[in-house]
């Protein structure tokens, strides 16, 4: 029986440290992949200046992306979001530049006397995503809010970004081993089933 164990033992070791070596791996250096989704060169369809509304405004992250407190996403706000500050007569922005990107906004509200006519009626805003994780790996944002984990802590300082066409540099590519630094920093489990699952 102990020559069994130790014939297991023996033979799984090389196995195991192989697969530990492999989670635990950075991408190369070089590597193509960042953990930003795929955008391409062209911007935002609309552009939102979060250094406006969560800087100036200090309206709370979560007031737009409200599932991000019990749900895996952190969710797109609907464009009804957006309708309730920039419908006709309320905020028309203080810039030229403002009030054309809220001409823009409108154009994708439902038709709705109340909201003004759009051009593409109950469209969602085509928003072109900045931060992804790889498709095996799941990061549950209801968890991290949960924990006290502020969303600066992985998205930057977004009250200071304007337009996000990229990811900020905290987010540390979204990598294996920065979430593993996280997570032994604030004493979090590192066991692969919560992330992994």
């Amino acid at each position: 029986m102990k020559r069994l164990w130790l014939a297991t033992v023996a033979g799984v070791s090389p196995l195991l440290l192989a697969v530990a070596f492999i989670g635990f791996r950075q991408a190369p250096a070089g590597s193509s992949y960042s953990g930003a989704a795929e955008v391409d060169s062209q911007s935002q369809p609309i552009r939102f200046p979060h250094d406006t509304h969560a800087g100036q405004f200090t309206i709370p992250c979560q007031y737009c992306h409200f599932s991000a407190e019990r749900s895996v996403d952190a969710g797109i706000p609907p464009v009804a979001v957006c309708a309730g500050c920039h419908a006709p007569g309320k905020v028309e922005g203080r810039t030229e530049e403002a009030r054309a990107e809220i001409v823009r906004l409108r154009e994708y509200f439902p038709d709705d006397p109340a909201l003004g006519e759009g051009g593409a009626p109950g469209t969602p805003i085509p928003w072109k995503r900045i931060y992804k994780v790889r498709d095996h790996v799941k990061f549950p944002h209801m968890r991290h809010v949960a924990a006290g984990v502020t969303c600066q802590t992985c998205h930057g300082q977004v009250q200071e970004m304007g337009v996000l066409e990229e990811m900020a540099p905290e987010a540390g590519d979204l990598r294996m081993g920065w979430c593993v630094s996280c997570h032994l920093e604030r004493g979090a489990s590192r066991d692969c089933t919560v992330c992994h699952y």
